[in-house]
């Protein structure tokens, strides 16, 4: 593999020196870029997209080719690993995620598979594979996973829900059935995410979006428990570089503390707290990301970057610090506020990383 030329991110979330604050963006690769929906239109559905690993690669790419962003996410969805379980997934216009086999009993818990990364999955190590060749070292490539909670949130519910109680329902009546579905899921993101290492991704990110709805005791037994289990089973080196691993719980702040006691190098954080105050609470065990509310990007570039320089004046000076937004960038974005964005963290960040 070529050397790679842009390692701030690395560097940031290993709590190492870095000249300028590294930037990305969750969903950075989507449909508010018109190259996206171009390709998206060519491919004719979502699922086509995701499941084909050459228009993945060229999604992926099309952020880092228009912005001097510090890194590339892979291009997937976290539902690929339930649907490889055998659920059956599909998208419905204005419905979104589906399965046509939702895990509602104990019988369908013990039918589920641990999938084989390279045979179930084979097409997302694909993607990882021509995606880091085609960087070229640009920038790293990040993998991820949606969390144990989060997946199992869509397999027992059989999609999307506001008040999810269907799950609910399951961890107040049957516990310990849906602790064995949330077993057999954490077992299946540790072996895909250690592929997705294998095949070239340089760090990862479990997407824990729907850990906020919990309880905080139910928060700890039912989705941390299982993101530390993860985070444990993790090849956390590859090509003599450490593989960092950022945990993400939207609106989980209440929790950074627990969080920061899992082993993983970097929380996550949404735009409801603040992240000065995040850092006095975590100290020096981990790097933090974030935390930009998403919509300030409909804002104009003024106004995003007085917004940028109020973030990074919280966070202060030093590393451990990757700037992002506190959830992804919505469609209706303008590409030009995206780069005002990005251009303002560079231009503004250098002063924190001076040696004083």
């Amino acid at each position: 593999m070529p050397e790679l030329k842009n390692d701030r991110l690395l560097r940031a979330l290993l709590r190492e020196p870095v000249d300028i604050t590294p930037v990305w963006m969750m969903r950075q690769a989507g449909r508010y870029l018109p190259e996206y929906r171009e390709i998206r239109k060519q491919a004719g559905s979502f699922m086509a997209l995701c499941t084909n690993p050459e228009l993945a690669c060229e999604v992926t790419l099309q952020p880092i080719d228009r912005f001097p962003l510090d890194a590339a996410i892979l291009f997937s969805d976290i539902l690929t690993v339930p649907d490889a379980m055998g659920l059956g997934l599909f998208f419905e216009e204005g419905e979104g995620p589906r399965f046509s086999r939702p895990v509602r009993s104990a019988t369908d818990i013990d039918k589920l598979p641990v999938p084989d990364p390279e045979a179930e999955l084979g097409y997302v190590m694909d993607a990882v594979r021509l995606i880091r060749r085609e960087l070229d070292g640009r920038v790293p490539l990040i993998g991820f996973s949606g969390s144990p909670w989060t997946l199992a949130t869509y397999m027992v519910e059989g999609g999307s829900t506001k008040n999810f109680s269907i799950i609910k329902g399951m961890l107040y009546n049957e516990p310990a059935m849906l602790h064995r579905l949330l077993g057999i899921t954490a077992d299946a993101v540790i072996q895909y995410l250690n592929a997705q290492v294998a095949a070239g991704a340089q760090a990862l990110m479990l997407f824990d979006t729907w850990g906020g709805v919990l309880t905080p005791r139910d928060y700890m037994a039912f989705s941390l428990e299982y993101m530390s289990r993860i985070i444990a089973g993790l090849d956390r080196e590859h090509e003599e570089l450490r593989v960092p691993v950022i945990m993400f719980t939207k609106g989980g702040c209440q929790w950074l503390e627990a969080m920061a006691d899992t082993g993983a190098d970097a929380l996550g954080l949404d735009w409801s707290t603040d992240i000065g105050e995040a850092r006095k609470r975590v100290g020096d065990r981990v790097s933090l990301q974030g935390n930009m509310d998403p919509t300030v990007l409909y804002a104009e570039p003024t106004r995003i970057r007085t917004e940028v320089a109020d973030i990074l004046r919280r966070f202060g000076p030093g590393s451990g610090h990757v700037f992002n937004l506190g959830h992804g960038i919505h469609p209706g974005v303008p590409p030009e506020h995206a780069a005002a964005m990005i251009d303002a963290v560079h231009e503004l960040s250098a002063p924190y990383h001076r040696p004083s």
